[in-house]
């Protein structure tokens, strides 16, 4: 393809720009196919572009092992075969094995191309690289037995096992599973992401996740959520340029302590702790008395409010106190379930930080993908909604919604929340809309988790932020 880089890729850990990926969703990769297609570009030279792009990559990966590519009816099929003759051409023992007949005139043209044996599939044997391209973009129901079996046979008698485009068997809209439970040591995804690159389950199984450029280019209100830029202080700014955040303490004084932590360390120049709680580093400035007399202050540039609240009447009214003041909110934990409870709603785009639970609380057993509920759900409460996880969805009532990378597991510990919800306060307070600030302390929260590593306690996040902020600046 002309407007391509044959075998270009993108590796898809820490990226090194701030620029932001795009996730199509099956039909909307469809769209951009055919844009392209138009251009009088041809299907079949498409799946060259995307072939080379794989065997690239599998190259790269595994080396010249015996090799085994599996091949469905269909253009991800046809791709196999362009992987297939390609590795071949490199000196690579090569095998082909098919679902079935090719099915699509370029995949017909490309099986030719191939020239070799090609195999049933439930009679082939194990290769030590196995690569799937069975089914890629486009499945949506459950994998047939006479394929799911002979998948995951072939892929326990592989040492190592690469996916193309969509591992066969995965929703590429929600992730869901719809075969074996297989897991890839490398997925190649081809031209964009999909939401199942980055939505549990499916997200587990990708292993390493890198996104091969094949000319195809994607645009989309659905993105993954990248590494942002947080301009340094300059010479002059000031304490409060930098922004004030007020957390509000309750009946768990340590919760709120951890979330006005992680806002000081998170780039706020100014951290007020509103109760009568004790300890924390002496920069917090604690202050007892009024809360609204605390909001009156018109430097306040965001309260996080939630975090060990307590859910009598006593955080029930201090909800209501900081829903008044007009102030930019960032709504967690007790705050969220005390909404729902009082039937209370903020104002102004708050930002709404819930777990399964509080979701579920708040919004109903919602229908769709986690990207289509969490998007349903800002569109009804008119806020930003983080809907927290392993594959933590934020969305915004216009329609703009982020995923973010897979999250270390070590994250399921008490406290990290708190972490998150001071941090999309620090962001807040700088002055980015509450969109950008969720995707922001998303960001921040998983790097400085990456950063302390197994083991992890809410409290090693907050010593680890100051070198995850150092690396957006």
């Amino acid at each position: 393809m002309a407007t391509a880089r044959r075998g270009a890729w993108l590796m898809g850990a820490l990226t090194t720009n701030a620029a932001l990926r795009p996730i199509l969703t099956a039909a909307e990769t469809r769209a951009a196919e055919e844009a392209v297609f138009a251009t009088g570009v041809t299907v079949i030279e498409a799946m060259e572009t995307a072939g080379a792009a794989v065997a690239e990559a599998a190259w790269r990966y595994a080396g010249p092992v015996p090799t085994l590519v599996v091949c469905g009816p269909g253009n991800n099929g046809g791709d196999g075969y362009v992987i297939a003759r390609l590795l071949r051409d490199r000196g690579v023992r090569v095998r082909v094995a098919a679902s079935g007949e090719p099915r699509t005139d370029a995949a017909r043209v490309n099986a030719d191309r191939w020239g070799g044996p090609v195999e049933p599939l439930a009679e082939a044997k194990p290769g030590r690289l196995l690569i799937d391209a069975l089914f890629g973009t486009g499945l949506a129901r459950a994998l047939d037995p006479a394929v799911a079996g002979p998948l995951e046979r072939l892929a326990k008698g592989a040492e190592w096992r690469v996916a193309v485009d969509v591992p066969s068997g995965i929703g590429t809209d929600d992730g869901a599973l719809l075969g074996p439970e297989i897991s890839y040591e490398l997925t190649v995804a081809l031209a964009v992401l999909k939401p199942a690159h980055l939505l549990q389950p499916a997200a587990g199984l990708m292993g390493r996740l890198v996104v091969a450029d094949i000319g195809i280019p994607g645009r989309s209100m659905l993105h993954e959520i990248a590494r942002p830029h947080l301009p340094a202080p300059g010479p002059r700014d000031h304490k409060y340029t930098r922004g004030q955040v007020v957390v509000v303490e309750g009946a768990m004084p340590g919760a709120a302590l951890l979330t006005a932590m992680a806002a000081q360390r998170g780039g706020a120049g100014y951290v007020t702790l509103a109760g009568n709680g004790e300890g924390g580093p002496a920069a917090i400035v604690r202050r007892e008395g009024s809360l609204e007399d605390i909001l009156a202050d018109n430097r306040v540039g965001a309260v996080a409010i939630g975090p060990g609240l307590g859910r009598d009447q006593a955080g029930a009214d201090q909800l209501r106190r900081a829903i008044e003041s007009a102030k930019p909110l960032i709504l967690d934990a007790d705050a969220l379930v005390l909404l729902a409870d009082h039937g209370l709603s903020a104002r102004g785009m708050p930002v709404m930080t819930p777990h399964e639970g509080e979701f579920k609380k708040l919004f109903g057993d919602l229908p769709g993908s986690k990207v289509d509920r969490a998007r349903a759900a800002a569109a009804s409460a008119q806020a930003v909604v983080v809907l927290k996880g392993a594959d933590t969805v934020v969305a915004a009532p216009d329609g703009r919604a982020a995923i973010g990378r897979p999250a270390p597991g070590w994250l399921a510990s008490a406290g990290t929340g708190d972490v998150l919800a001071g941090l999309i306060a620090a962001n807040r307070a700088r002055g980015l809309d509450p969109f950008d600030a969720a995707c922001a302390g998303i960001w921040l929260h998983s790097r400085a988790a990456e950063l302390a590593g197994p083991g992890l306690i809410a409290d090693d996040l907050v010593n680890h932020l100051a070198q995850a902020l150092g690396e957006c600046m």
